[in-house]
């Protein structure tokens, strides 16, 4: 039977319109680093073309050698600049830190993973394969929501969300934050795109 990992996981689930509080789980992900615009940087091209192999070259290894089978997960991102206004004001992309994220499942070991990157590198295709690595994620307490639209579409739900929502609910922005993207940019119109975006949070400390 094939594990859905994204449906085992509740947090996973976010609504259009509403903004939610939500405790996320710890989890386990494949990341690689990078920074600039994720339209025109090779430094994002060259990660997305490393990240997906070794994701998908993980899954068939469970599935052939382990015999437990899982879906890949959608791809997920971590977004942030030194000047935030840049993320979510400007929109000025050049200035963009990014952490791409694969979710893998929690019997996937750091062995598997190298005997995977070993599959990849064996096909020469993964520029930046040696930059990725198996790290556990624990995001905790974190306020999110479904964003459908074109990805420059989300700056007023990220304003709202950061200077409405968590400040009127006494927390506090901590963490990065984190897109998860439901649909496949190549072949989903811009309106028609679903991600969730998710901002880590904390109590305001009483006075």
């Amino acid at each position: 039977m094939k594990v859905d990992l994204v449906k085992q996981t509740p947090t996973y689930r976010a609504t259009r319109g509403r903004f939610d509080v939500v405790t996320v789980p710890p989890l386990r992900y494949l990341m690689v680093d990078g920074h600039g615009d994720p339209n025109t940087s090779d430094a994002y091209r060259d990660a997305l073309s490393s990240i997906y192999p070794l994701a998908y070259t993980l899954k068939f290894l469970s599935k052939r050698e382990l015999d437990r089978d899982y879906g890949v997960p959608p791809l997920e991102g971590l977004w942030w600049s030194d000047d935030m206004a840049a993320f979510t004001d400007r929109r000025d992309k050049s200035r963009w830190d990014w952490t791409l994220l694969s979710l893998v499942p929690d019997w996937i070991t750091a062995e598997h993973v190298e005997t995977a990157r070993a599959a990849v590198a064996r096909k020469g295709s993964a520029p930046v394969l040696d930059a990725i690595r198996l790290e556990p994620f624990d995001e905790g307490l974190a306020v999110q929501t479904l964003h459908v639209g074109p990805y420059d579409a989300e700056a007023p739900v990220l304003d709202a969300m950061h200077h409405e929502f968590i400040p009127a609910h006494g927390l506090r922005m901590t963490g990065t934050h984190h897109e998860i993207y439901l649909s496949d940019a190549r072949r989903t119109a811009p309106e028609r795109l679903r991600t969730i975006l998710r901002q880590p949070v904390a109590p305001v400390a009483a006075s």
